[in-house]
């Protein structure tokens, strides 16, 4: 592995200069001094906005250029097809409405039944307000698979979109996007992936994968709150955003509402290259296709770690191996709600969340909505052997 996990842990202030245990990275990661350092020189020296013919606005644009070639190359796309929003709901929000906003009374989109509500309720909500008829990928089993054979039945001739999670948030479980691919090849079907919880596991690649329009958060990747998004131009250039009249009139800009925080674009933009840090390679995207094979792996070896030492008062929901899925575990404990787990393990300095987690779709098929949910254990690549074995030894005294 080219990164030393200790070496790197010391590149974090809160993991540095705190007695916790992180275990909550799926709902938001640390950052390291690097992201830290460059939002606070954004703060600085790109406090204009962009436009004007002052070397203050200069600076802004030149964080915003810098950004979009970083976004492209962590997603494997190009600089102009880059699109940034304070956040992936937002983005979501946005361009759900404007998409469906383009289709006809009576066209379908098909939605997955493991998704956060991000990619749930965007889609529903616009699709309620311009008569768009919604189908659903089911779930296969008790391990929180879907079952892709459900999209092939319910694809019609008048289905128009797929969006779909890259990962589950909540179980971890990793969608086989490329037989979703296989499934509505030749159709014209647009597929649209919430990569929220796979950007920080997997090396995202949209030229490989052949999707339409990839969406990511910064703060899941060890950056601050941006959202990102990635599609192609030739489908960015066709849909009609909501925007103010003064917006640009070309993709990306036009989707952009408002002013950017100039400040956490750099930041971003300092994410990518601490990621890429972790790797080798003569250019940034071969970085960070180095650094992510060894974040996999060393990912991976936690989750093997943590499932074959599991207790026996403990029960996971979804994949029983690591194989299919990323480093993020639902759990249960007997005798225990999901709020007492966490509650007592945030009593030992070990941070995990309980509940849905915005998981609303796959708690409620599965009937653990009303029941308080499940306690959610994610590791991520500054998680050490020896923190699962302290939360292996906390989750058997409960």
């Amino acid at each position: 592995m080219s990164f030393d996990v200790n070496d790197l842990r010391q590149r974090f202030p809160a993991i540095r200069d705190s007695e916790a245990l992180f275990f909550d990275g799926p709902a938001g990661t640390q950052v390291p001094d690097s992201v830290v350092e460059a939002v606070s020189r954004g703060l600085v020296e790109a406090a204009s906005n962009v436009g004007g013919a002052f070397v203050a606005s200069h600076r802004s644009e030149a964080v915003v250029r810098a950004a979009r070639i970083a976004g492209a190359d962590f997603l494997g796309g190009k600089p102009e097809e880059i699109v940034f929003g304070p956040n992936m709901t937002t983005l979501t929000m946005a361009f759900s409405r404007a998409v469906l906003a383009g289709f006809e009374p009576g066209d379908r989109i098909v939605l997955s039944g493991i998704d956060h509500d991000a990619n749930v309720s965007t889609w529903t909500r616009a699709a309620s307000d311009f008569g768009i008829e919604v189908d659903w990928i089911e779930l296969a089993d008790e391990h929180v698979q879907l079952d892709l054979a459900t999209l092939e039945g319910v694809i019609t001739p008048r289905t128009r979109l797929v969006a779909i999670a890259g990962a589950s948030n909540a179980f971890g479980t990793v969608t086989d996007l490329r037989r979703v691919m296989d499934i509505v090849a030749g159709s014209g079907i647009r597929v649209f992936v919430d990569a929220v919880h796979l950007a920080p596991h997997e090396r995202i690649d949209v030229a490989s994968l052949g999707v339409d329009a990839v969406v990511c958060s910064g703060y899941k990747f060890y950056g601050p709150h941006v959202g990102m998004l990635w599609a192609r131009r030739e489908w960015l250039d066709v849909i009609e955003p909501y925007k103010v009249r003064p917006a640009p009139a070309e993709a990306p800009g036009k989707f952009e509402t408002g002013t950017p925080s100039f400040a956490l674009l750099a930041g971003l933009t300092a994410a990518i290259d601490h990621l890429a840090s972790l790797g080798e390679g003569s250019t940034r995207r071969a970085r960070l296709d180095s650094a992510f094979a060894d974040i996999r792996s060393h990912e991976a070896a936690l989750g093997y770690r943590f499932l074959s030492q599991l207790p026996d008062n403990v029960s996971v929901w979804g994949m029983p191996s690591m194989e299919g899925r990323v480093p993020t575990f639902a759990v249960s404990v007997d005798g225990l709600d999901a709020v007492e787990v966490a509650t007592r393990l945030a009593a030992r300095d070990m941070c995990v969340w309980a509940g849905h987690y915005y998981a609303v779709e796959p708690m409620r098929r599965l009937g653990l909505l009303d029941k308080g949910g499940l306690t959610r254990i994610g590791f991520v690549n500054t998680t050490t052997d020896e923190e699962v074995d302290r939360l292996l030894d906390a989750l058997t005294g409960l």
